[in-house]
């Protein structure tokens, strides 16, 4: 009797600590005598030329240390499902029926989905064609509902806190103010999380409209206080409360599926600051660099319990479902209901309480 067979793939963009759930995967399923096959470049492995390589449990001793996805991803393409500023788009039945093709032409029992929002979007559609999909949340912007984290944020929050260690001595020395522009889209959990851990002064997110003139007062009353530095972080989702997301263009991506890129609010708040307060700011945009490197071991462990959820999902058939995290225990919850909206920092989250308790400033 041929073994059971399970795919699986990652979707979106990278972040640390997927390599730990393809290694739980690899290794559990080992366990149950299964045969894994890994889907190069996310769900664009499954169409033709069809891309895989069979992942045998020795070959990924010790990739859990690894950043990034030794099976590689995209966010873009035949299954960009969220476009513009968040819409959802269908995936044509042509690429669904061709999905099918693939998964049964390997006699795939399982297909284990890891991503975000987008990544996940596209995998809910799918189950409802009828595939055998589970779902394993993925993002540094920790915005996915029905999971409380999910890895890879805290290796985003924890470069993040030390960009700011680094700069806070620059700006020091040069009585700057520094505004440190940092991932999240349309939620503001690194920034939040990140600013706190950093000692940031000002913290700027999607969820707070805020005022330059209030982010001026800040900085002109840490001067008259004898402050020789400000450290701003703001969110690339974050605006002006009269203004709109500042978005990039980039010529080279015209023309392919996806949302928008953000980016930019950082350099229009230090040029707003320098003009309003005259002390000398400089922006700083973290950019990719907050996905890079090896996952904290937080984000390790976090992605070997999501790995192993993932093939009990499998085995006990439950199709359609998600792996989420949960009041500290590793649970299920349906796709659609993680999809549903995005995750963002609540008015009332005890952090923002804390950080508004220590001083810090929204801008608001």
């Amino acid at each position: 009797m041929a073994a059971f067979r399970v795919g699986i793939l990652t979707s979106g963009g990278d972040c640390p600590g997927l390599n730990a759930v393809i290694r739980a995967v690899v290794a559990a399923s080992s366990q149950r005598g299964w045969e894994v096959f890994g889907f190069i470049d996310g769900f664009e492995g499954l169409l033709s030329p069809v891309r895989y390589r069979i992942l045998e449990e020795p070959a990924t001793v010790g990739i859990a240390r690894l950043g990034g996805t030794i099976l590689g991803t995209t966010n873009c393409g035949r299954f960009a499902t969220r476009v513009g500023v968040g819409e959802v788009r269908r995936i044509p039945k042509t690429v669904i029926d061709e999905v099918w093709e693939t998964v049964e032409g390997l006699h795939i029992g399982g297909l284990i989905c890891i991503g975000g929002d987008g990544s996940l979007t596209a995998a809910q559609q799918l189950s409802e064609a009828g595939l055998p999909i589970v779902g394993v949340p993925k993002t540094i912007d920790n915005d996915i509902s029905a999971t409380s984290s999910s890895f890879g944020f805290y290796s985003a929050v924890e470069f993040v806190t030390q960009a700011l260690d680094r700069l806070r001595s620059t700006a020091m020395s040069h009585r700057r103010v520094m505004v440190v522009e940092v991932m999240g889209r349309y939620a503001g959990w690194i920034a939040l999380f990140g600013g706190l851990a950093g000692g940031a002064d000002v913290i700027l997110l999607p969820e707070i409209p805020f005022h330059y003139e209030k982010i001026a007062h800040e900085v002109r009353k840490r001067v008259a206080e004898g402050a020789l530095q400000t450290m701003i972080v703001v969110a690339e989702g974050a605006r002006p409360a009269d203004g709109q997301l500042v978005t990039q263009e980039d010529e080279t991506e015209k023309g392919l599926a996806g949302e928008i890129r953000l980016g930019g609010i950082g350099r229009h708040v230090a040029g707003m600051i320098q003009r309003l307060t005259g002390r000398e700011s400089r922006e700083v945009v973290l950019g990719q660099l907050q996905r890079g490197g090896p996952p904290t071991a937080l984000d390790r462990n976090l992605g070997m319990l999501f790995g192993v959820a993932a093939v009990r999902l499998v085995e006990e058939r439950r199709f359609g479902e998600m792996v989420s995290f949960c009041n500290e225990r590793v649970g299920s919850v349906p796709i659609r209901e993680a999809v549903r909206q995005t995750k963002t920092v609540p008015p009332d989250c005890e952090e923002l309480a804390a950080a508004r308790a220590i001083g810090i400033a929204f801008g608001d």
